[in-house]
């Protein structure tokens, strides 16, 4: 419902616009919330990471997951959804009410991989670093250091009128 009331007051413009602007980010928000609730487990504490990262689909947000389950460590599990919703968070803050993005989860057998590509207008060179020295570590803390943390790698493509696409790669 938000997501078509954000759609519908884009589109009406003035006052409507408006109110889908705050549509959207309670959408936004809400789907947060939503993926932060725990995950299922099993005994030994893994958790299918598919279903955190199926929550955050929208129809601006597609999520392509295999068939079969990506079990992970539940604490690996939470993280990894965590940043993918600070990618698909950037999306919206930066990459303009129209951009759409796709994410995709691999299970590579000793390997997870997640990319997260937007067809927005793409980072700046330098941008990035800036944005760091001035003190905003969105990027820095929320996506880089929460894959640093899981002992993982972090490649970002990107460039003006390119788009974005995050690689996260993290081991078993």
């Amino acid at each position: 419902v938000l997501a078509r009331v954000r759609k519908r007051g884009t589109e009406l413009g003035g006052e409507a616009a408006e109110l889908a602007a705050l549509a959207g980010e309670q959408e936004v928000a809400l789907r947060s919330l939503v993926a932060a609730a725990p995950t299922e487990s099993t005994v030994d504490g893994d958790a299918d990471l598919r279903p955190a990262l199926q929550l955050l689909a929208t129809s601006r947000f597609q999520v392509s997951t295999p068939a079969t389950q990506v079990m992970l460590p539940a604490a690996t599990a939470f993280e990894l959804a965590a940043v993918v919703r600070e990618a698909l968070s950037n999306v919206d803050k930066h990459a303009g009410e129209d951009a759409r993005a796709w994410v995709l989860l691999e299970d590579l057998g000793d390997e997870v991989v997640i990319s997260v590509r937007d067809d927005g207008p793409g980072i700046p060179e330098g941008r990035l670093a800036s944005a760091e020295a001035e003190g905003r570590m969105g990027v820095a803390q929320s996506i880089r250091g929460r894959v640093e943390a899981l002992r993982g790698t972090l490649e970002l493509q990107t460039g003006p009128g390119e788009g974005t696409e995050w690689e996260v790669r993290v081991f078993r």
